[in-house]
């Protein structure tokens, strides 16, 4: 007996979860931050050598950035993310995509619209270590 192969767009989703997941990430798309839409300008179309999704789900999440065959996801945090609250959901749900492989960098809205060189710098950089790791292994 074969195994069950799930449809790609369920390869990085919650099946039962999916379709709301998949509504409230088309609705994040349209309301991007002003920092959100900027970085999004800077990796596009595989500007860094990496295929980027936007707003993209990923288990139970949605992820603001991802480059799904280097598992590397992108956060872009406002304000609210210094919560304490809020950093303990954040610390939870790097967490828990750390175990399915994915490596997590976040930035600040104020890190990607005034310091984007470094910002970019750090992408790139995180994007040729995960490629580097690969050949090693």
């Amino acid at each position: 007996m074969e195994e069950y192969q799930a449809p790609d767009f369920y390869r990085t989703a919650s099946p039962d979860r999916y379709e709301l997941l998949k509504a409230f990430a088309h609705e994040n798309r349209g309301n991007q931050t002003l920092a959100e839409s900027f970085l999004w300008q800077q990796i596009k179309g595989k500007r860094l050598g990496a295929k980027f999704l936007r707003q993209h789900v990923i288990y139970d999440y949605i992820a603001d950035f991802v480059a799904l065959e280097q598992k590397l996801v992108i956060e872009v945090d406002g304000g609210y993310h210094f919560t304490s609250e809020q950093m303990e959901w954040d610390a939870y749900r790097t967490e828990n995509l750390e175990k399915y492989g994915f490596k997590i960098i976040r930035f600040t809205n104020e890190e990607v619209l005034n310091k984007t060189d470094m910002v970019i710098d750090r992408i790139v950089y995180e994007l040729n270590h995960i490629e580097r790791t690969r050949i090693i292994k």
